[in-house]
C-alpha cells in the first residue's frame, strides 16, 4: 500500500508498505478521504516526531473486520484520539485531558491507503456515516468536533458578542457554531478571500486585521483565537470585555504575553481547548447530517494521495484555500 511519510513541510515521501494485519476487535479501513489539518503544516509542532505518517481526519470503508460492531463494506469516520473513560479527567467530563486520548492513534496514519484501527478506537471512536454524509464530509467531523468542544469550554450563548480572530477553516467553523447559538459574530483576517468566506458563513461584521479602525470599539464577551499569529494574541487582550473569556483555539509558537493589570482588574479568563471528546464528535456528525453546518462549501481542493506535497503547500500558503482533501489515487 502507498503511505505518505512526513519529514518536514517540504519533504513528504511516498513509500510502499505492507497492509497492516488486524487482531481481534480491530478493523482495517480503506481510506476514501483524508483532510489536511492546519496543525499538520505547523512544522515547529510536527517536526519533533518526524518521520511519521500524519493524517487524523479520516473517512473510509471497512475493508476487513474482526469486530462484532462493524462489518466489511460499511462507511465510517474514525477518530484517532479516544479517551479511557476511567481516569479523573474523563470522570469529570474533561475527556480531552485524558492521557489515553493524548497518546493513542491509529496505524499508520490517515495519509495511507489502508489504516489499522486499534480496538479502543473501534469501540470509542468509530462511527458509521449516514447515507446523507459523504466521505469528504466525514473528514470534517473531527475539526467541527474540536470547534464544538472549544465553544462548550467557553459557553458561547445567545446574546454574546463573539470575536473570531482568524477566518481560516477553524475560524469559519467557530463563526457558524456561534451563529447557531444566537451570538453576534465579528470576524477578522488579513486575507480578503477568507473575509468574504466569513461573511458567507454568517459573520455579522468582518474586519481586515491590518485596518483596525473598526475593531477599536469592539468589546467582546468571548474571543476565539483561530490563528497562531502573535499579533492576534495581543489583539485578543485589547478587545475582551470585562468578565470576558479568551479561547486560544490556536496558539502562537512564541510565549503569550498577558497584560497583568488589565487581566486582574477586568477579571478576564483565558483558556484553551484541544481536540474533541466523543460527545463532540457525535454532535458534529449530527450537525453535518442535518445540514446545519455546510462543510462541503469549505472544501476548496481535492488531490490524490500522491500529490500530498502540493496539498501541504496549498494549506501552508493559505491564499484562496480553506480545506484540502486527499483521496486515494485509485478513487
Amino acid at each position: 500500500m502507498k503511505v505518505a511519510v512526513y519529514h518536514n513541510n517540504n519533504d513528504i515521501r511516498l513509500e510502499e508498505r505492507t497492509v497492516p494485519q488486524i487482531e481481534n476487535g480491530e478493523i482495517l479501513v480503506k481510506m476514501k478521504a483524508s483532510g489536511i489539518c492546519g496543525t499538520d503544516v505547523m512544522e515547529w509542532y510536527r517536526i519533533k516526531k518526524a518521520p511519521r505518517v500524519l493524517g487524523h481526519e479520516l473517512a473510509g470503508e471497512v475493508a476487513e473486520s474482526k469486530s462484532d460492531a462493524f462489518k466489511k463494506g460499511e462507511r465510517v469516520f474514525v477518530s484517532h484520539h479516544v479517551p479511557c473513560n476511567q481516569c479523573k479527567y474523563c470522570l469529570n467530563n474533561n475527556h480531552t485531558a485524558c492521557q489515553t486520548l493524548h497518546t493513542g492513534n491509529y496505524d499508520p496514519g490517515g495519509y495511507s491507503e489502508y489504516i489499522r484501527v486499534p480496538r479502543i478506537n473501534v469501540e470509542r471512536g468509530t462511527y458509521v456515516l449516514p447515507d446523507a454524509v459523504s466521505y469528504e464530509e466525514g473528514t470534517m467531523i473531527e475539526p467541527l468536533g474540536c470547534a464544538i468542544r472549544g465553544q462548550r469550554v467557553v459557553d458561547v450563548e445567545k446574546g454574546h458578542t463573539v470575536l473570531v480572530l482568524g477566518s481560516g477553516l477553524s475560524g469559519l467553523l467557530n463563526i457558524r457554531l456561534a451563529k447557531l447559538q444566537g451570538a453576534t459574530v465579528w470576524a477578522t483576517d488579513i486575507n480578503e478571500y477568507r473575509l468574504e468566506k466569513a461573511k458567507e458563513f454568517g459573520a455579522d461584521v468582518v474586519i481586515n486585521a491590518k485596518e483596525d479602525a473598526m475593531i477599536r470599539n469592539v468589546a467582546a464577551d468571548r474571543i476565539i483565537v483561530c490563528t497562531g499569529a502573535p499579533a492576534a494574541a495581543a489583539q485578543a487582550f485589547e478587545h475582551i470585555d470585562r468578565k470576558g473569556i479568551i479561547l486560544f483555539f490556536a496558539v502562537p509558537r512564541e510565549t503569550i504575553n498577558v497584560p497583568a493589570v488589565e487581566f486582574w482588574r477586568d477579571e478576564i479568563t483565558m483558556t484553551s481547548s484541544y481536540g474533541a471528546a466523543p460527545v463532540d464528535l457525535e454532535q458534529a456528525l449530527g450537525l453535518i447530517e442535518n445540514g446545519k453546518v455546510n462543510v462541503q462549501a469549505m472544501m476548496t481542493h481535492r488531490l490524490p494521495l500522491s500529490e500530498i506535497q502540493k496539498g501541504f503547500q496549498i494549506t501552508a500558503a493559505a491564499g484562496k484555500s480553506l480545506k484540502v482533501i486527499l483521496q486515494p489515487d485509485s478513487f
